[in-house]
Order: structure tokens, then sequence, then C-alpha cells
């Protein structure tokens, strides 16, 4: 038997196709032909053609259409010249280009403010290198600029610091204003969606109104308004991360969800106000202060309230909550939160509390311990109305009750960054916020006696200096939102009033959408009908010529009949059933007439007034005559006794 054949296979190629690389040499059988002589060749045929001895053997054709790419051989030394070649025509290039634009030494070098120019790269290639007699005159007049004086190095600065105020300042939008009404009590509650289409308002009047920028025209109005939580104030809106959902606080221990056109969605269920430990209840037992929705996620929401804690919530199941956090005093009681809000991010919850203090927990972790605590952060027993995070994460700025804005950096909490003061507020709901490029801090004030009316203050996130000042008359500041697609300004006032901001080059849409559109039409004004001309038609068929609904109306509201017109007073004469009286009917006044005539008659003599009807009665007997006419038709009557005082005699025999 001749022995078998061995046929190596190459590797996978790069597009997935098997390459026979060599085929072994088989071991020579006894006939003397190396085991060949079954397939009809000869050796040396069959290594000449190795691919169609393997075809035959193994009974296909090959192993797919693409065929082995070919190898190159790269020449290493000629790519690290050309490569070397690049890097040397670009330093030249770079070289020329500093060159041009650098000036020759002059008088004017003394008069440049700033640091010296920097030297020309050098280049490592003989080709770019400058000379030295270039060089040197460059140096030298670089020297005198780096040794100035310390008095020019102070106005270098107040420059600079006045240039960026000015900077800061121009890029508040705040050259234009438009005013929204809401009603006549403070605005307590603002919240715009993240693409800036529709704004949201509440008020401690308990309604809640919803506007739409693209739908309204100049008339300015809502297009919606509810009372979601009945007889309580509204004190923070919020709208989700998609905008189709919106976060309604009130003074109730239950948040509400509605959907964007203000129709409810969830309730968060109320907790059991007989169990002390709130991680056992379902919900808070106390009224709520605030809430918000998380960053990222559309199905999750913050809520805290006056029993000590802050829950988490997931808009599918309302009905537990989803984590609890327990803020605690410095001797372990229960401090009451007064705001909270989620950093940028999500992966932090932060909350300032009744006690002065900060308390921050890890998203990412349990609820146990805090991530970061800051102890007499503001005044013990004020309200620290509003928290929020920059939008770099590092820092976090807070609204006190005791007239100060801080700022800290949750790195280092210890000591705040920065900290401004004398900014009086009256409301619990006064918030601050960050300029979408967050170099400045925003927030309102309240005006006391003796002032015209509350600002809205611009401080510098750097330095804290007041920037700009927007006044608002007659009124306090309790909410300010700077929306960052918008770059609009609004302002909720103590008046009622809603107070929008923007710049005409600065801004997008929002506020600028509705100014452009005219009032709408009302139905009255416009044609009912189309007319139909008939010159040649009937007189009965002849139709009136068209006239408006308004004309319609008016005639229609002086006729009483169709106007509905109610009865006017009666003058001297009666009419319509009616008589001139104090608005009497017929009926009473016969009754009180016939009262008044028996009332005259009878102001005579009882005895002859009763005596008149005898006659009548003895001639016409109706009631007790008739009964006795056949046993006593003559009446008996008793003696008269003209002593009272004695009795009858039948009576006195009968006693004896």
């Amino acid at each position: 038997m001749p022995p078998k054949k061995a046929i190596a296979f190459g590797k996978i190629g790069s597009f997935g196709q098997l390459s026979i690389s060599s085929i072994t040499q088989p071991a020579k059988s006894d006939d003397g032909d190396g085991g060949f002589g079954k397939f009809g060749k000869s050796e040396e045929e069959f290594r000449a053609e190795p691919t169609t001895a393997v075809q035959q053997a193994m009974g296909f054709q090959g192993f797919g259409k693409n065929k082995a790419a070919p190898v190159k051989n790269f020449d290493l030394e000629s790519l690290v010249e050309q490569s070397k070649q690049v890097a040397r025509e670009r330093t030249t290039k770079k070289v020329s280009e500093i060159e041009a634009t650098t000036e020759e030494p002059g008088e004017d070098d003394e008069d440049v403010i700033g640091p010296p120019l920097p030297p020309p790269a050098q280049s490592t290639s003989k080709e770019s290198e400058p000379s030295n007699v270039s060089d040197a005159p460059k140096k030298s007049s670089k020297k005198p600029t780096k040794s100035h004086s310390n008095d020019d190095d102070d106005d270098d600065d107040e420059d600079e610091d006045s240039s960026d105020s000015d900077d800061e300042e121009n890029s508040i939008p705040a050259s234009l204003e438009v005013n929204l009404n809401h009603g006549t009590k403070p605005v307590s509650a603002l919240s715009i969606d993240h693409s800036g289409a529709r704004l949201i308002s509440g008020s401690v009047d308990y309604e809640v109104k919803l506007w739409d920028f693209a739908g309204m025209s100049s008339s300015l109005q809502s297009f919606r308004t509810i009372r979601p939580c009945e007889s309580h104030p509204i004190l923070d809106l919020h709208y989700s991360i998609t905008g189709d959902a919106i976060l309604i606080i009130s003074g109730t221990a239950q948040a509400k969800i509605v959907d964007r056109d203000g129709y409810e969605k969830a309730e968060c269920v109320k907790g059991d106000q007989y169990i002390t430990d709130m991680a056992r209840t379902k919900g808070h037992i106390a009224s709520l202060v605030g809430g918000s929705w998380h960053p990222r996620d559309k199905q999750e929401f913050l809520t805290c309230s006056q029993d000590g804690t802050c829950r988490i919530w997931n808009v599918e199941d309302v009905k537990q909550h989803k984590g609890i956090m327990k803020s605690r005093s410095q001797n372990g009681l229960r401090a009451a939160p007064t705001s909270c809000t989620y950093s940028r991010d999500g992966n932090l919850i932060a909350c300032a509390c009744n006690d002065g203090s900060i308390q921050m927990w890890d998203h990412r972790r349990m609820f146990v311990n805090t991530s970061v605590l800051i102890r007499n952060a503001h005044q013990t027993g004020t309200e620290t109305s509003g928290i929020t995070f920059a939008y770099d994460g590092r820092n976090v700025a807070t609204r006190g009750g005791d007239s100060t804005l801080k700022l800290w950096d949750i790195r280092q909490p210890k000591a705040p960054v920065h900290s401004a003061e004398n900014l009086y507020s009256r409301f619990s709901m006064t918030n601050c916020a960050f300029s979408p490029n967050d170099r400045l801090l925003l927030t309102g004030t309240s005006f006391e006696k003796g002032e015209s009316g509350g600002k809205v203050v611009f401080l510098d996130r750097n330095t804290f200096e007041r920037v700009h000042e927007i006044d608002v008359p007659k009124s306090h500041v309790v909410r300010t939102l700077w929306h960052p697609k918008l770059n609009q300004i609004i302002i909720g006032a103590g008046d009622g009033n809603i107070h929008l901001y923007y710049d005409v080059a600065k801004s997008h849409n929002g506020a600028k959408l509705c100014l452009g559109k005219p009032k709408k039409i009302r139905q009255h004004d416009v044609m009912s009908t189309v007319r139909v001309i008939t010159p040649h038609a009937l007189p009965m068929f002849r139709e009136d010529k068209p006239r408006s609904t308004r004309r319609a109306m008016e005639k229609a509201r002086k006729d009483p009949l169709l106007s509905k017109q109610p009865d006017l007073p009666i003058g001297n004469k009666g009419s319509g059933g009616r008589v001139a009286t104090s608005g009497s009917t017929l009926s009473s006044y016969i009754v009180r007439n016939l009262g008044i005539a028996s009332r005259i008659e009878d102001e005579g003599n009882p005895r002859e007034a009763i005596l008149r009807h005898a006659s009548a009665a003895a001639a016409n007997p109706y009631w007790v005559s008739p009964a006795y006419s056949k046993t006593q038709p003559k009446p008996i009557w008793a003696p008269e006794n003209t002593d009272g005082d004695e009795e009858p005699e039948a009576k006195k025999g009968k006693l004896n």
C-alpha cells in the first residue's frame, strides 16, 4: 500500500481566504515514481503545477476568487529621508512667517504693553537657521521690555481687569425687555424646557401658567392655566431633560407630574405620619420645599421636605420612593432641607438645610454617609433658598437667607472661595444661577424701606465683584433664570410680572418669536358668509346684504328678547302683571290691600262691628239655629245674673 500524501495549508489571509503555501514531498513508494504515478504525471510535472494537483486531490477548484496580495518591499532609508525633507520644509515656512510678522526694533517698541514676544523657533536644518547677526538685535530689544517698573505692571493689570469686566458686561443680554403678566401675587417658580420652546410659571396664588413662545402672539397671553394643587402655593417647577414632563412642587407633601400640556400624569404617595423612622415610610409626611429632575435620566426626579429627608422617585412607580437621604445636624438631630439639586452629571445630590449646613451624597453609592459636608455654611436658623452647581462641576453656589451669596469648591469645602453680602431677600424661593459661559453669577434682591425696587445682581465668578445690575422698579426679584440656548434672562417679580431680557444680536428665538407676530383677529370681525349676487331674483328669494357678525350682535343686543335683557325697574305704572311697588306680584298686592281695608273698618268699636252682622245671621241662620230647629225651635237663654259671685239656685240645691 503506497504511503499517504501530506499536504500543508497556509494561514488565513487578510480577506479570510485560505491559501495553499506548500506541498510537502511525499515518501517514495516501491514503484519508483515517488507515488505520483497514480495521478498520471511525473514528479517534475506535479511540482510545476501544485495547485492543479491539489485540486484533483481535494475535489474542488479553490478557496475563493481573491488571490494572495503580492509582498511589497519598502526602502526604510528613502522613507526616513522623505520625512526629514517634509519636516525641513515645514520648519522653514514657519520661521519665515514669524520673521514676516515680527517688527524691527525701534522707538515704538517702548510703547508696547504686555509680555515680550517669544523668539522664533530654531530649526535643526542648516538651510533654515537664521544668522547670528539678525538674532542679536532681537534679543537686545526684548530685554528692556521684560524689566518694566512696578507702576507699569499695576497699570497693565488694571487695564486688563477693566477690559475683562467690560467684556463680561457686554455679554449680558439685557438691552431689551418684555413683560408677561402672570397675576397679582409673587411669581415663586419659573422653568424653561431645554429646547427653549416653552415657559412655565407658578405663583403663590395656586395657579400654574404655560407659555408657548412659538404659538404666542404679541398679545403675550398664556395658552393654559391650571390649578394642580388646589389651595397650596407653588414653590418650584422643573422641566424634564426631554421636556415632555413637568415636576410641580407645592406646599403639600405630594409632588405631581404633569405633561407638557398641563394634564396630570402621576402623583407621589404620602407617607405614614405615625412612623418615626422616615426610611420606613413610602413618601414624605410634611410639606415639600424643593425638587429637581435628574439631568440625564428622564425617569428620575428628586424631592426634599420639612420631614428631614430627600427622596428619589421614579416616574413609572410613584407609589414608593426609590432612595432616601436623611439630613442630620451636628448634634445628630433632624435637619430640615430648604432646597436640593443634582450636579450637572447627576453623580452628586446636594441639599441645603435650615441649620446652615450643606450636605452632599454620592449617587453611585449607598446614601448612608455624606460625601461632602459643609457645616455652618450659612447662618443657623435661616433658610438657604437656592443651591446650584456650575457647568464645569467644580463649584457650587448657595443663596442664603442671611443676605449672602457664597461660592464653594467641592474639592476643598472647608471655606468659601468667595462671598458676597448685602443681598437682602424677603422670600424663601430666591435662587441663584450661573451664566452659560460660567463666568458670571446672578441673583435677585428685594427692596427695603426707602428703596425704589429690587435688583438683579451680576457677580464675576473669579473676583465676586459686581459687574452689572438690572433695576426692577417697584417690585422684588424672586426668581432668576439664564437659559443657555436662548441666551435670555427670565425674572419672576413680586408683583406678578415675568420680565424677559434679551438682545437682538446675542439672543435666539424665545421672546423674539412672539413679538414679531400680529395679534389674532377675532371671529366677529370676519365675514361669516360669502355674498352671492342675484340681481334678477324675485323679492321673496332676494337675499339680504351680508353683514358682519359684529353688526348682527350689536343689533341683537338692542332687542330685549334676543339679548335676554332682564326686567327693568318699574316706575309709577305697572305692566306685565307687575304693579308699581317694590317688585311684588299682583296677588300679594290684592291680599295686602284687603287686609288694609278690613283693618281700617275695624279700627272703631269692635262690638258694633260684630252686631253689624246680627240681622243677616237672624234672617239666614246657617250654623247653630238649623241644628236646634226641631228640638228647640225657640231658644232658651240663661237668666241674667247681676251678681257674678252668687251661684244659681239649682246648683245650690244639688250641693245641699
